[in-house]
């Protein structure tokens, strides 16, 4: 949509967000001088002020999400691959992962936690404040983020209370500045101290800035890009060369085995939800790593491709 639309269907932008949040959704690059990180010193501590962005004109979303895999293999080699789960297609991993599940003994579903999905969540944001890096302020990147912050998000858009009003934070005029707050609490990243300011315009309703920083927005929709993403038989060849095939013989009978080594055709997401959420639901959330792995991740990306 043009800049104008965007300020004439405002009014309904909270309902149509909500509504998608309940839906499933990079190339992953670890270099893309697009995304914005934030900076802790050597207690773990970080402080930023940030603004969640609209959707850029030609996307219904201002933010794309995806899952991947991360994990060491018995080989000592690391799988770092995204999950083709998320653009609705059966996954060699999360396939992997149902069986051992579904063993029924407890050594295989404690693989099957340690190689879950994580779920990530990227949106275009403007740096208000950030004191650690502060020639970012006032520029647009590409923010990745996990299930925490998406969840205080979704937590102003529709309030528990009938004295609160939602808010739509991707909102120019009625949104509001995103206090990031982190700490290392128990070895992770933590970020339940984060909080949203009181609504406000961005630069006071000035339309010439506004216009200015919509027409900077990222497109989202290439993390969704089928082309993005590794084949069915990339990845299988991939898991196995990580986790070694014998590892797999010993773990499943032959007729598993098959099913297995068969690549799939493409499904529906309800479907693949349906046959690997079953790991998630008994074991801990696969949404809430993508943020407390966010460096490690990083730094086994680059193993990932030796």
């Amino acid at each position: 949509m043009s800049f104008e639309q965007l300020k004439q269907n405002r009014d309904n932008a909270i309902q149509k967000l909500v509504a998608a949040s309940a839906t499933n959704t990079e190339k992953k690059d670890y270099g893309d001088d697009r995304m914005w990180k934030p900076t802790v010193d050597k207690a773990g501590n970080g402080y930023a002020v940030i603004r969640f962005l609209p959707a850029a004109e030609g996307e219904d979303l201002p933010w794309v999400r995806y899952w991947d895999h991360g994990f060491k293999g018995s080989t000592g080699r690391w799988y770092i691959e995204r999950s083709l789960t998320s653009i609705g297609q059966q996954d060699p991993v999360s396939e992997l992962n149902s069986q051992l599940w579904n063993t029924g003994r407890d050594e295989d579903k404690e693989i099957a936690r340690q190689r879950k999905r994580r779920l990530h969540h990227v949106s275009n944001i403007l740096v208000v404040s950030d004191s650690a890096n502060p020639e970012n302020e006032g520029k647009v990147f590409l923010y990745e983020y996990g299930k925490k912050i998406m969840d205080k998000i979704m937590d102003v858009m529709q309030p528990q209370f009938a004295d609160e009003t939602p808010v739509n934070p991707f909102d120019f005029w009625g949104g509001a500045n995103f206090k990031l707050k982190i700490r290392q609490v128990e070895g992770y990243r933590n970020y339940d101290k984060s909080e949203f300011d009181t609504p406000s315009a961005l630069f006071d309703g000035d339309e010439g800035q506004l216009e200015n920083v919509y027409n900077q927005l990222h497109k989202l929709s290439e993390f969704t890009d089928p082309a993005n993403y590794k084949s069915y038989a990339d990845l299988k060849k991939k898991l196995f060369e990580v986790i070694g095939e014998a590892d797999v013989a010993n773990s499943f009978t032959t007729e598993q085995n098959i099913e297995l080594n068969t690549t799939k055709e493409p499904v529906t997401p309800n479907s693949v939800e349906s046959s690997t959420e079953a790991v998630a639901s008994t074991s801990s959330s696969e949404s809430d790593t993508g943020e407390s792995d966010e460096d490690t991740l990083s730094y086994f990306a680059k193993l990932a491709q030796s």
